[in-house]
């Protein structure tokens, strides 16, 4: 498969920090320009992402699909929220919607306090269960030819059928995470694994704990998708010298518990992937090429916190040092989201695909 790049939508105009869409909610005309920059700019996909307090992702995802031509949105879905047929039958539509465009990435959710503001009181190992038997549920209903009964822990329901099928039949499903749960269920179920950028060695470490369990239920290798927030300018010296700056307003950003009332959550993260993000930080700032870990400490690891930092070549080189030890989804976005997706649209997609050609045209290897 080809190394692609996502990217990740914003509703809000305003937002330009962790706090993705808590200022204005909705921006139509900010959203729209998104979109069309990411497909004219060519990012081949795009992370709708879910909140209890976001505008909602379905309908965030079809406006996505309906003003761009070829960017891919990936819809971030948290099972427990919607039953499974009826998520069954509005990821087909929105597939069919989309030219058959769509990904669904399940998020099994990594906060009991965010969960619990949806009435989700399952705990982690439970929602990673149920995550499961979800997706097992979606696929048995996408290939089905008739009524479908299923009888599970989770989920009980009699002679369902849907008209409406996905495009290719199935609908990509990503999982992501960095515990045993999420191995296990990522390597059990998913055809994408999304991991947060950590160094070289601890990704490549999850990389092989995921294919484990590919390997032992007798399934292909999930594609694995990595997220960094880029930090460039023409020079290294002068991207440091934004991301200290970039730091600053994080940092101040934290401070302002107005601005994230609704997506806070108190104390350590619970997530494992959260807590690995603060433990290589306190390891160290700066990690193999350029990779940065302050943003991460900045918002106590609130979601893909790391960053690249240097000029173009610099952050392409560290890109495809990913590509090496076996990412193929490049997952790059900002902290000013769209000032940087034309930015690297402009100046990092173009250096990674290059190399990536030669590298093909001549049979090099990495």
């Amino acid at each position: 498969m080809p190394v692609e790049f996502i990217s990740a939508v914003h509703t809000d105009s305003g937002a330009s920090g962790p706090a993705a869409a808590s200022r204005t909610g909705f921006d139509r005309d900010h959203l729209r320009r998104y979109a069309r920059a990411l497909d004219d700019g060519g990012f081949d996909h795009t992370l709708v992402a879910y909140h209890s307090a976001s505008p909602d992702a379905f309908q965030v995802a079809q406006f996505v699909a309906t003003h761009t031509e070829r960017v891919r949105p990936i819809l971030a879905h948290r099972p427990g929220v919607v039953f499974p047929t009826h998520a069954s039958r509005a990821l087909a539509t929105l597939d069919r919607i989309s030219d058959g465009r769509l990904s669904v990435h399940i998020i099994s959710g990594g906060s009991d306090e965010e969960q619990r503001r949806e009435g989700d009181y399952l705990n982690k190992a439970e929602r990673y269960e149920r995550s499961d038997e979800y997706i097992q549920i979606l696929r048995k209903v996408w290939q089905s030819d008739g009524p479908v009964s299923h009888e599970g822990r989770h989920f009980r329901f009699e002679g369902y059928y849907s008209d409406v099928k996905p495009v290719n039949g199935l609908i990509p499903i990503s999982v992501g995470g960095s515990s045993p749960d999420a191995y296990r269920v990522g390597g059990q179920q998913g055809d994408i694994f999304g991991l947060w950028g950590e160094p070289l060695k601890e990704t490549g470490e999850q990389i092989a704990a995921v294919n484990a369990v590919a390997d032992a239920a007798g399934r292909p290798h999930p594609r694995i998708w990595v997220s960094f927030r880029p930090i460039i300018a023409p020079t290294d010296e002068l991207a440091w010298e934004k991301a200290h700056r970039t730091l600053g307003v994080l940092k101040d950003q934290a401070r302002n518990t107005e601005l994230l009332r609704h997506y806070r959550t108190t104390g350590r993260p619970a997530n494992v992937g959260s807590q690995r993000l603060l433990d290589i930080a306190e390891r160290g700032e700066v990690h193999d090429r350029c990779l940065w870990t302050a943003p991460a400490v900045a918002t106590n690891a609130a979601g893909a916190s790391t960053a690249l930092v240097g000029s173009p070549e610099t952050v392409a080189q560290a890109l495809l040092d990913y590509v090496d030890i076996g990412c193929d989804l490049l997952s790059i976005r900002g902290y000013d989201p769209l000032n940087d997706a034309i930015d690297y649209a402009r100046h990092v997609l173009p250096l990674v695909r290059q190399e990536l050609a030669h590298r093909a045209a001549t049979g090099q290897a990495a």
